[in-house]
């Protein structure tokens, strides 16, 4: 165990951002299928944002303090665990508490650090990397040759999943909403990257012969456009809806066409599932990032202190890329 017996980790008793304070708590231990990390970095995701609104409760075995990424190194060994030293530097998808100085995680869910990264690159795969993987290529079936569409191009799960569709033959078509946004997309992969502020991505994306694949986190009145979008045998996977998820909607399209309407969350998802996910993201995409093909995408870095100016940056749309706690 570390010497510490007390640990710094960020708490917060209300749903503004302002209510995101620095307290001192007891450092966790692992239980048995669990490592102990030292924390060095941390990603900040939309579900935080959501959390801290009451927007998004954590799941009956979760903690309910904030973080589900984390980067840093291993400090203690559950009694079960195998695979894994102490010292070792790795990254994992956690099941909460990832805003603190120590974090426990599953040791299905943890991940060596890929070689050359980081840790600040490390805390920015686990999230973003395990959805597109589930997402993209699982639920949606993504092929070499295929057209995916993205939304949020952005996004830290946007950058993620132009990149991978790039990396594995796909034709990449991405939405954003700013021209600076855009031309980040098409610097990662995008073909073409369409600026929905003054641009109909339906009408483009049906010039080019439809989506093979569309990853969707804005919903409301984007469900009906991209079942419009979409090409026959087509999949659509909604992973958020930011715009809202209730709108009346014409299905017979989605027959005709022989769509595929899915979605998921992540973090409701059992141990063994996510376990599933690491062993395909360690086989199939870290030797991409070990050899530098794919690359997180870096918005900002904050102080653990000030984890409510990187929740303020991330409600506001601004950031290109993940955005980063680091804890010392």
């Amino acid at each position: 165990m570390p010497q510490s017996e007390v640990m710094r980790a960020i708490v917060h008793q209300g749903c503004e951002a302002s209510d995101l304070t620095v307290q001192a708590l007891p450092t966790p231990r692992p239980a048995s299928d669990e490592v102990l990390i030292r924390v060095a970095a941390c990603g900040v995701n939309r579900p935080d944002v959501l959390q801290r609104q009451g927007l998004y409760p954590p799941p009956p075995d979760a903690s309910e303090r904030l973080g589900l990424e984390v980067a840093g190194e291993v400090v203690a060994l559950g009694d079960s665990v195998s695979g894994f030293e102490i010292g070792q530097r790795v990254c994992a998808l956690v099941n909460g508490g990832g805003y603190a100085e120590y974090c426990v995680a599953k040791m299905g869910q943890t991940l060596p650090v890929p070689e050359g990264f980081t840790n600040v690159q490390a805390a920015a795969l686990p999230e973003t990397f395990f959805t597109v993987w589930h997402n993209v290529f699982e639920r949606g079936q993504l092929k070499p040759g295929e057209t995916l569409l993205v939304h949020g191009a952005a996004s830290g799960i946007g950058t993620t999943a132009i990149q991978l569709g790039k990396a594995f033959g796909a034709q990449v078509i991405a939405s954003a909403g700013s021209t600076e946004k855009c031309q980040a997309a098409v610097t990662l992969g995008a073909e073409r990257a369409i600026h929905y502020r003054e641009e109909d991505f339906v009408s483009i994306v049906r010039e080019v012969g439809g989506a093979d694949v569309i990853l969707d986190m804005v919903g409301g009145e984007y469900i009906a456009r991209n079942i419009k979008a979409a090409k026959v045998d087509g999949r659509i996977i909604n992973i958020a809806y930011l715009q809202g998820s209730k709108v009346e909607l014409d299905f017979m399209p989605l027959m005709l066409k022989r769509l595929t309407l899915t979605g998921s969350t992540l973090r409701a998802q059992s141990g063994e599932r996510k376990k599933q996910i690491a062993q395909q993201l360690y086989k199939n995409v870290w030797p991409l990032l070990v050899a530098k093909k794919v690359a997180p995408v870096i918005a900002a870095t904050f102080p653990l202190e000030n984890a409510a100016d990187a929740h303020r940056l991330m409600e506001s749309n601004r950031h290109i890329g993940k955005i980063i706690l680091t804890t010392k």
